[in-house]
């Protein structure tokens, strides 16, 4: 173990982030941290740097561990050139080099025990020099400056002159070029081109040292990734496996956490109804029962709704016209910006139905092309035809087609005046804006925020060709989720520009490369791409109740007749009470026969109560064992059981209560 978080907990005022996060890291583990905007992810990474302090737990660092962090906003000011800036990283090898060199140059002069002392130490640094790769120092520098895009001619260019987004890279590269035991990122492929990206994930795959990044880039992750962990309201969940499985094992998981949320939530309420008909009897003995599971009731820990993305969230996209088959026809294309030419002489073909991908290195002219084709931008010589009945939707990086002075809400309802409020915060929530946010200015958004009002808008576009620019920068994995499924599913026909490669790889039919001013034609999604580019370039294969008893009985009358004139009325009236008595007998003799019955019926209820309880009793026991917990198979059986012999006891209680009236 070289890291651990141990039962990590942080708050910012009422705002529970992280809530008992425990886990640990081993030597060369690659983790990978992830989780919906705002659950916490960075938070994470700055209290395992020191910079924020948890309200509870601690972090365990194993001694002596070096810790390299790149963080998402930095402040970054170099007051060097690139080449320079990054040599300085190999300083201690280039000082050991030097003081090598220097002995090298003592031997000659010394002699006896002052030359053994030379040699000696000479043997040590040299040894030490071999460790360090010292030999290899100065292409380690220059293949970290190459991954990262920046070609020979960059190396004099000052830093302070770069972009952020350069100088980002060169702090990357420096961490990555010190080698710490431990390389934390976050968000690291935010500023690199596809190739730029694919290069880091071959150095960090291949780094002897642990690495922990932070990011939405989950082809990045599934290629890095041996282990996820997943901060998820507030909790910390850990999958050993990369980016597939644990997307495979959150589904599982989720649904089964889902159902013995429902069941125990059915549970609570069925339980509730049978103390409400138990407080109805009003006789003591329900009355007590009654009690007793309101008791039990309490102390059920009741779960957490597991969060999931609610069915409303999912977008639909209809075209509302079907276009021609031919869709976007363009012939010899060429653009320039003053002596940068671009591309020139281009071709390509868009049919109806099919979702092409066009990728390419920054700089290459992608973006230009699809605002060439949105007659944005000028083309300089070429030919570009749409197909008939083809109506454009499109989504760019600028976002040009908002409102800056209306809300959120405006912007959408007022382009889309048919949709009724529910729909319209539903396709915002999908886009995470959710409550007051609706409300806010178009011009008082960040540029993310925008980009996903653009989006949220597009998505209600009733187009039959839909032109994106880096349509998921700026979401969440959850909202790329629900962009991914909505495009997959669309029948109408999709160009785009993206360098989020399992974005690519989900919704993608084809692939265009832009590559050395040409483009290249993949039929197929970003594997297929990638498993055969290099054929295509020429380049060779790569791969219990009491019982109250009832008793009763009558006396016979005694007649005494005297008189003769009354013997026949005295003989009738003896016949008939005698007849009478024998009546009388014969129905106290039903009635003690029925009361036997009755007791006896009620002593079997009252038997079968006690019995039916002791089973309720065990089965609540066991839907409340922790082991059964993310059992939902078994946690089905219990609690049918369970309602079964509840509806049993409720008429039992009826039964008995009956018999006793």
């Amino acid at each position: 173990m070289i890291l651990a978080c141990q039962n990590i907990s942080k708050s910012f005022g009422i705002n529970e982030i992280l809530k008992d996060i425990s886990f640990h890291i081993e030597e060369k583990e690659k983790v990978a941290i992830v989780g919906i905007n705002g659950s916490g992810k960075t938070t994470l990474l700055k209290i395992i740097m020191g910079e924020e302090l948890p309200d509870s737990g601690q972090i365990v660092v194993a001694k002596d561990t070096t810790i390299g962090y790149l963080s998402q906003h930095q402040d970054i000011s170099f007051d060097n050139t690139i080449y320079a800036e990054m040599l300085d990283t190999k300083k201690h090898i280039i000082e050991l080099e030097a003081s090598i060199r220097q002995l090298e140059l003592d031997m000659k002069h010394a002699e006896g025990e002052e030359l053994e002392r030379i040699m000696e130490n000479y043997n040590r640094l040299s040894s030490k020099y071999d460790r360090e790769n010292g030999y290899a120092y100065e292409s380690e520098v220059t293949g970290v400056l190459k991954g990262l895009g920046f070609d020979k001619a960059d190396y004099d260019r000052h830093i302070n002159t770069l972009s952020g987004g350069q100088k980002m890279r060169i702090a990357l590269g420096r961490l990555l070029l010190t080698k710490p035991d431990i390389i934390i990122l976050d968000e690291p492929t935010n500023h690199l081109d596809m190739n730029s990206i694919s290069w880091l994930e071959g150095f960090l795959a291949s780094y002897q040292g642990s690495v922990i990044i932070v990011s939405h880039d989950r082809y990045f992750i599934d290629k890095i990734a041996t282990k996820v962990i997943e901060i998820d309201n507030t909790k910390g969940i850990v999958y050993h496996g990369n980016y597939t499985y644990y997307s495979k094992k959150r589904g599982e998981i989720r649904a089964s956490m889902m159902k013995a949320y429902l069941n125990q939530q059915a549970e609570i309420k069925h339980q509730e109804e049978v103390i409400a008909k138990l407080k109805q009897f009003n006789r003591e003995k329900s009355i007590k029962r009654a009690e007793s599971r309101e008791k039990m009731l309490d102390k059920i820990e009741v779960l957490d709704k597991p969060t999931e993305v609610a069915s409303e969230m999912r977008l639909s996209l209809t075209p509302s016209v079907e276009s021609g088959n031919d869709v976007l026809t363009i012939t010899a294309l060429s653009k320039s910006f003053g002596n940068n030419t671009l591309f020139s002489n281009l071709d390509m073909d868009i049919k109806r139905g099919e979702h092409v991908a066009l990728i390419g290195g920054n700089g290459t002219g992608k973006t230009t092309i699809l605002k060439i084709i949105n007659r944005l931008v000028a083309k300089d010589e070429g030919n570009i035809a749409l197909g008939s009945r083809v109506k454009v939707g499109y989504y760019d990086q600028e976002h040009q087609v908002l409102s800056l002075h209306k809300t959120i809400f405006e912007e959408i309802s007022d382009s889309y005046p048919d949709l009724n409020n529910t729909k319209i915060r539903n396709v915002l929530a999908a886009f995470l804006f959710t409550g007051d946010d609706v409300f806010k200015k178009i011009g008082d958004l960040s540029g993310g925020e925008r980009g996903r009002v653009s989006l949220a808008k597009l998505m209600l576009s009733p187009a039959n060709f839909l032109i994106l620019d880096e349509p998921t920068n700026h979401l969440d994995i959850q909202s790329k989720e629900i962009l991914e499924e909505a495009i997959r599913n669309y029948t109408g026909t999709v160009l785009f520009v993206s360098h989020d490669r399992y974005f690519i790889n989900k919704v993608s039919s084809r692939i265009i490369e832009l590559k050395d001013k040409q483009l290249y034609n993949f039929i197929g999604n970003y594997d297929y791409y990638e498993s055969h580019r290099d054929n295509v370039y020429g380049v060779a294969d790569k791969k219990a109740n009491p019982f109250t008893s009832v008793s009763g009985g009558s006396a016979l009358p005694a007649n005494n007749i005297s008189t003769t004139d009354n013997l026949t009325q005295a003989s009738n009236n003896s016949i008939s009470g005698l007849s009478s008595s024998k009546e009388d007998y014969l129905k106290n003799k039903e009635e003690q026969a029925r009361l036997r019955k009755i007791a006896n019926e009620l002593k079997k209820t009252e038997a079968r109560i006690a019995e039916v309880e002791s089973l309720i009793e065990k089965l609540n026991d066991e839907i409340n064992d922790p082991a059964n917990a993310t059992n939902s198979h078994k946690l089905g059986e219990l609690a049918a059981e369970l309602e079964k012999y509840d509806t049993e006891l409720l008429e039992l209680y009826e039964k008995f209560y009956e018999l006793e009236g």
